[in-house]
């Protein structure tokens, strides 16, 4: 067999038949879609070589990655940038080998710090590896009112506050209200905000599996998700609240009505996500009643002499962050799209 199989890129003619892979292995993600190829190149302007394996004609394994140059924070090669999974999923382990094999390759013919695979679980023995995310995914049940009892009380009466609060939620066809509502969250914490553009374009490449839910509180935006469905899964991918949301408890309202909404739909998992351990994310989610479960990110280092420490944890982005969250809104909305296209 590994005479017969060969390394491809992707290619517009070919993205039908990588997703028709994608949608029967069982461990790809919606991360593995081919439509991940144009994000990254239309909305962040990076080189996307998506690698597959082909074998008497056929796709037997897909490889998404990004390139992310930056002189903030290095030159890598990611699986996938942007996203919470990645690397290699193939019809055997030799196919995902040869596939990560060529990726080292690639990866070194372009002289980058690092090889970046983002895997649900451990992969490589001996390649380096940063423990730092864990996701959050469970199954639901077909009925609503079930999912309701089995969220753990203490969070459920924060739901039913928020039902109490006579909030309302809407599914919008664009998704620049929600791109207001997160815009404000991520500024509060301290974080770069991705552009509306690439709202924008996600909404118009995965079209009805990229949905955007807001709560209204009367008429007045409080919170907004951007959710992806693959399969039988419902992903909350880009939320977050004005404000107002705390006192209201929208955000708890937004992820219930996105739960609901889902099972009426037909989905049968919830994936919360990943969240970075002991974090305010990390807590929220369980108190959900949703357990972590670790991410394996690896990595070959090529430039690079350890795995990079680019995230809000790092002591040394503190004042940065800081001094982020006292920006003017419409500021931050303005510059953070320039920082968060090489964050990846």
């Amino acid at each position: 067999m590994t005479q017969s199989i060969q390394i491809r890129h992707l290619v517009a003619t070919d993205a039908a038949r990588w997703d028709a892979f994608v949608d029967q292995h069982p461990d790809a993600t919606f991360f593995h879609r081919a439509g991940w190829k144009t994000v990254l190149e239309q909305a962040f302007e990076h080189d996307a070589p998506y690698l597959f394996a082909e074998s008497n004609g056929e796709i037997c394994g897909v490889l998404p990655l990004g390139h992310v140059r930056s002189r903030l924070f290095g030159n890598a090669l990611v699986s996938t940038p942007f996203c919470v999974y990645g690397g290699s999923v193939g019809a055997s382990v030799e196919v995902c080998d040869q596939l990560d094999a060529a990726a080292c390759r690639l990866a070194e013919e372009r002289r980058v710090n690092h090889l970046e695979l983002r895997y649900h679980a451990p992969r490589h023995d001996g390649w380096p590896r940063k423990a730092l995310h864990v996701t959050f995914r469970k199954p639901i049940d077909p009925d609503p009112e079930q999912n309701l009892l089995a969220i753990p009380r203490k969070q459920r009466a924060m739901v039913r506050k928020g039902i109490q609060a006579r909030l309302v939620s809407r599914l919008d066809g664009g998704v620049d209200a929600v791109h207001r509502a997160y815009s404000e969250s991520v500024r509060n914490l301290g974080t770069p905000v991705f552009s509306r553009r690439y709202f924008r374009i996600l909404k118009a490449v995965f079209g009805d599996d990229c949905e955007a839910l807001t709560v209204h509180d009367g008429q007045r935006l409080v919170a907004g998700v951007l959710n992806f469905y693959f399969r039988d899964e419902v992903l909350p991918y880009y939320g977050g609240g004005t404000a107002a949301a705390r006192q209201l408890k929208a955000n708890d309202f937004m992820y219930w009505e996105v739960m609901r909404r889902a099972c009426e739909r037909g989905c049968r998992l919830f994936d919360f996500g990943r969240s970075k351990i002991d974090t305010g994310a990390f807590d929220f989610k369980r108190n959900w009643g949703f357990e972590p479960q670790p991410l394996s990110y690896e990595f070959h280092l090529i430039r690079a002499t350890q795995v990079p420490d680019v995230n809000p944890l790092n002591p040394k982005y503190r004042l940065f962050i800081e001094g982020w969250k006292r920006l003017p809104l419409p500021i931050s909305q303005v510059l953070g799209p320039l920082l968060s296209r090489s964050l990846g």
